[in-house]
Order: C-alpha cells, then sequence, then structure tokens
C-alpha cells in the first residue's frame, strides 16, 4: 500500500496563488510571504507528489498539464473547505441553527412571538421553534433534551434544572364589560369574593400563586371551570359564566370582545423563568437566544 502524501495546506494555497497570478513574486506579496519561500513551498509539493507542476523561465511562469489539471481540482477542494470553514465559524458565532424552545401558554401567546420576531432580525441564520405545552411538560422535555431550554413559572424547584428570572408578571382581573367593576381603574382582590370564577387549571404554573394571593386576602369565591389556555377562558368569560384572574403576559384580549382587563390591587407577582439542564451546555445558537429573552424588559407592562 502507497503511503498518505504529506502535502498541507499552505502548500495548495500557494499553488494556486502562483497558478492564478503566474508570478512567484506577486504571489508571495499576495499571501504574505517572500518570493523564496513561494518557490520552495512549490518545489516541496512537487516533491511530495513527485510531478513537476510548473516551468520556470527566466521571464514567465507556466503550468505543465499537470499542474493545469491539478488547478480546476485543488481549487474545488478549498473552496468547499472554504466554505465549511465559514459556516463552523458562524455557529461559533452564534449565527446559524436550530433552536428548541418550550414556553408555557401564558407565556407564550405573549411574549415568546415578541421574541421570535427579534431573533429572526438579529440572527438570520437561526432556526427558532416554539414548543408550546403546560408547565409540566415543559420541564420534562428540558430534562429529557427535547428542546434546548423553557420559559416558565418560577420558582421551582427541580436539582438537575437552572433557572434565571426574566421578568415579572402580575395579574389582572377578566369580566365583561356590563360587570359592575368594569368601568373602575383597578380591582381589590377581595372584589372578587362571591364572583363565579373561570380559571387556569393547575397544570398552569399561575395558578398556585393566584390562589395563594387569593387566600390571603380572604377571598371566598366559587370556581366553576377549570381550562387549560387562556383563549377558552376569555371565550367563557364573554358567555357570561362567570370572570377571571389573568396573568397581564395572557392578553391581549380578542379583538372586537366585550371583555376588560382590570389590575387587582394590591400587585401580586409570578416570576417568568429561563430553564435548562444543569448538565448541559447550550449551543451557541441557543445560547444567543437565551441572552436574547434575558434582556428583555423587567416588567411584563414594559414590553
Amino acid at each position: 500500500m502507497n503511503a498518505s502524501l504529506n502535502v498541507t495546506l499552505r502548500q495548495l494555497r500557494v499553488f494556486i496563488e502562483v497558478s492564478r497570478l503566474r508570478s512567484f513574486s506577486r504571489a508571495g506579496a499576495e499571501i504574505g510571504l517572500t518570493q523564496s519561500a513561494v518557490s520552495r513551498s512549490v518545489r516541496e509539493l512537487e516533491s511530495e507528489i513527485g510531478l513537476k507542476l510548473i516551468d520556470r523561465t527566466t521571464r514567465e511562469v507556466q503550468l505543465t498539464d499537470v499542474g493545469m489539471d491539478l488547478v480546476g481540482t485543488v481549487s474545488r477542494l478549498l473552496a468547499d473547505l472554504d466554505e465549511a470553514l465559514r459556516e463552523a465559524r458562524d455557529l461559533g458565532q452564534q449565527r446559524r441553527g436550530r433552536v428548541i424552545v418550550a414556553a408555557s401558554p401564558t407565556v407564550a401567546c405573549r411574549l415568546m412571538p415578541r421574541v421570535i420576531a427579534s431573533c429572526s432580525r438579529q440572527f438570520p441564520l437561526v432556526t427558532l421553534s416554539l414548543r408550546d405545552d403546560v408547565q409540566s411538560d415543559v420541564l420534562r422535555k428540558v430534562k429529557s433534551g427535547e428542546v434546548d431550554f423553557g420559559v416558565v413559572i418560577g420558582p421551582f424547584s427541580v436539582d438537575d434544572l437552572h433557572g434565571e428570572p426574566v421578568m415579572t408578571d402580575s395579574f389582572c382581573l377578566v369580566a365583561r364589560r356590563d360587570h359592575p367593576l368594569a368601568h373602575e381603574c383597578a380591582a381589590p382582590w377581595e372584589a372578587l369574593a362571591g364572583e363565579r370564577l373561570v380559571m387556569l387549571d393547575y397544570a398552569s404554573g399561575s395558578r398556585p400563586i393566584i390562589d395563594a394571593v387569593m387566600q390571603q386576602h380572604g377571598v371566598d369565591a366559587q370556581v366553576v371551570q377549570e381550562l387549560g389556555h387562556s383563549a377558552t377562558v376569555f371565550g367563557l368569560v364573554e358567555a357570561g359564566v362567570g370572570v377571571s384572574v389573568l396573568p397581564r403576559l395572557a392578553l391581549p384580549l380578542p379583538a372586537d370582545s366585550s371583555l376588560v382587563a382590570l389590575p387587582l390591587t394590591p400587585r401580586a407577582e409570578r416570576t417568568v423563568e429561563l430553564v435548562r439542564r444543569r448538565d448541559r451546555s447550550l449551543s451557541p445558537a441557543a445560547q444567543s437566544v437565551w441572552s436574547l429573552i434575558a434582556g428583555l424588559p423587567r416588567r411584563a407592562e414594559d414590553l
């Protein structure tokens, strides 16, 4: 078996420049080498492959037939190599790749569209895919590696996951325009007493927080429906089934609806957090999207 050739990229690039410029001195000036270094590199290449590639005279440089054949092949190989290296550099500079993010529904509906639009502008070669899932499924997918990271409602305690707070979000009362509170600027939590409530179910990261705040203010209300998505909540409230308490990120209200949203006072907050696995580094593309979300305003009202 023949021994493999010990040809270097530098030798091939020097050869291509000499063949293009038909001059050792001009090739050296182009790539930053002395004329003698260029000549030596070409001789080493010819010695390694055992064939004459260039005929030199005092006046001109001419490629041999073998040299002519080699120029085309080497030029294509170097072009392919340069493209591969550019792609690797783009990936390393957070400009190329596929990122999958899972988010809780009340986060996904308002926050993530802004993130996707910003990502498209800032990182046009990053493909960002969104999965809107209930919080427990978001955490499961982050743990399993099905998604790069998640956006959830905190605080949460999971040993193998790392969380980073992004922003705070407050709660509002959603009611029909004919509700007695509809024309107020805000509503106290105590105003919920005796109301029929249409609420997000316990798969939502917000529900335990809402229940705790109502208990803190001594609110005794009847929960008549528990649902998975805010869009369904809006429909039932508009139909007169009851009123609801929703995070501001679940807004805006449906267009042309008969609903209003009032801030609930005193302000109660939930925390929106980024979450990823502790034992796995984010890809450069995923890190760029993570940083984009982490740089959002600290309060949902400022979006």
